[in-house]
């Protein structure tokens, strides 16, 4: 798996030229899936978040709020420089979201964000030589 994973970031054969298409169209996928499917009901108050986060106690500012962090890192997940961090908020934002499902909700969709959660650590892994990059740019503009 490492080899695999290594090969995506670095290799310039032909399985790691296969391995980095695979990977930009889970990128991609993850994007839509987050965009539209998870983003967007929040950001038009489709009434089932809103009864969702009205659930919470977190009403219409919570549900905004996340739908904006949501497509955020949706768009974040499709910028070379931003992949690797977009991943990691991804992940962070499910930590919440599966916790918010054990607590709240019974554990209904708890699997849901742990499933999300396993290509977005493969994404913040493999396109963690972006970082660095974004750290000059942020020394270079403070």
């Amino acid at each position: 798996m490492t080899g695999t994973i290594a090969s995506v970031t670095s290799a310039p054969t032909a399985h790691g030229h296969r391995a980095r298409i695979a990977l930009r169209t889970v990128q991609v996928l993850l994007a839509l899936f987050f965009a539209v499917a998870s983003a967007l009901p929040k950001l038009i108050a489709h009434p089932s978040a809103v009864e969702s986060f009205d659930r919470i106690g977190w009403g219409s500012t919570g549900m905004y709020t996340i739908g904006v962090l949501e497509l955020a890192g949706a768009v974040a997940l499709l910028i070379p420089v931003l992949q690797s961090v977009a991943a990691i908020a991804l992940s962070a934002l499910m930590v919440g979201a599966f916790i918010v499902q054990l607590t709240v909700f019974d554990g209904q969709y708890a699997a849901t964000p742990v499933i999300l959660m396993v290509p977005l650590t493969l994404i913040a892994w493999a396109r963690r030589g972006h970082n660095a990059e974004l750290l000059r740019l942020v020394r270079r503009r403070a």
